[in-house]
């Protein structure tokens, strides 16, 4: 392909990326939610050979890239997956929306990594996931993972178009000028006892 080509699937990756980012925000899902991982991993491939350039620092990145590799190939535990209105319990959040994937799906999704990259990977997840007791919630770093990647490609000076990608900019230039965090802390705090167990109780009554 030529140079050209390749420029354009980068761009036209980018505003898929934004746009199921946008979908995922306004109308979240599991389908919503695994669309974007997708676009995530394919933006990042585009980037590669187009620009020399990908997210393979961004913590957030490696931590998501391996939840998306495991459903990828265990496309049947999608169902596991939980997306929660925040505002429809006693949580309080940063957050509109909790990602709620159980602790032991996530582990697995780790020790499927492979190679050297195994532990960095642990590590990573550690820290951009947050976890309580046996329930993990990844919204928190796949929105900052949002703010790192759109952050990287300004950088870069890589075309950019479309109308989730201009919604967006536009928020990240108002947090600027009002002296916003372009970035959330996403942590799960409750009046009503343990959080942990709340969340718990809401994956059981959630579930299948």
């Amino acid at each position: 392909m030529t140079k050209e080509i390749h420029l354009t699937n980068a761009s036209n990756a980018a505003e898929r990326f934004f746009r199921l980012y946008r979908s995922h925000c306004v109308s979240p899902d599991a389908d919503t939610l695994f669309s974007f991982l997708e676009a995530a991993h394919s933006l990042n491939d585009r980037l590669q050979i187009s620009h020399g350039l990908d997210f393979f620092d961004i913590p957030e990145f490696s931590a998501l890239k391996c939840l998306r590799n495991f459903f990828h190939h265990h496309q049947e535990l999608r169902h596991v997956v939980r997306i929660v209105p925040a505002k429809s319990y006693p949580i309080v959040t940063d957050l509109i929306v909790l990602c709620l994937v159980p602790n032991a799906i996530v582990e697995s999704a780790i020790n499927e990594t492979r190679g050297p990259h195994k532990e960095k990977t642990r590590r990573v997840c550690g820290v951009v996931f947050h976890w309580y007791g046996n329930v993990v919630n990844i919204n928190p770093a796949l929105f900052n993972f949002v703010v790192s990647a759109y952050e990287r490609m300004i950088e870069a000076g890589i075309s950019l178009a479309g109308e989730a990608f201009q919604e967006f900019e536009s928020s990240y230039l108002y947090e600027k000028a009002h002296g916003h965090s372009h970035r959330v802390d996403g942590r799960l705090a409750t009046g009503a006892g343990s959080i942990d167990e709340l969340l718990a109780d809401i994956m059981s009554t959630l579930g299948d």
